[in-house]
């Protein structure tokens, strides 16, 4: 739980859930979302998970930047591609997986590398949201 609250995102979904549509209360979101294709759905619009995908690999790319710093990694040429999964968790609902795709340039050390992505895990807000429950993969490739 945080100490006090910097920040509040809202949006709102309305229409048939996956099949309606998604809106910041700043205008700067506002779009269509629909089931995907191999979900059963129609597709033709983002999704829940391309949506959680894009928030995930750009918190853990801050966090990343962010940390790496204060531990003397340099990560200014890097990039964070967040995979989620979702299926069947085997009691009548559905479950998460996720992979994260740690990319590192600029002549880092696959060990320096590998204990910079695991620092970021620790302090991401999405990584300490899912901790526990969500299936988290951290994939770390160096250039």
């Amino acid at each position: 739980m945080p100490e006090s609250i910097a920040y509040t995102a809202v949006a709102t979904s309305d229409g048939d859930g996956r099949n309606g549509h998604v809106r910041s209360n700043d205008g700067l979101i506002d779009t269509d979302v629909r089931t995907p294709k191999e979900l059963g759905g129609a597709g033709g619009a983002t999704n829940p998970e391309q949506l959680f995908a894009a928030g995930y690999a750009a918190c853990f790319h801050s966090a990343l930047k962010a940390s790496s710093s204060v531990h003397g990694v340099d990560v200014v040429d890097s990039a964070v591609t967040a995979e989620v999964g979702i299926g069947p968790d085997g009691k009548g609902g559905f479950a998460l997986a996720v992979t994260l795709h740690v990319e590192l340039g600029g002549g880092v050390s696959q060990e320096d590398a590998q204990k910079a992505v695991e620092v970021a895990h620790q302090v991401c807000p999405y990584s300490n949201a899912t901790r526990g429950n969500v299936d988290v993969k951290l994939e770390v490739e160096v250039a």
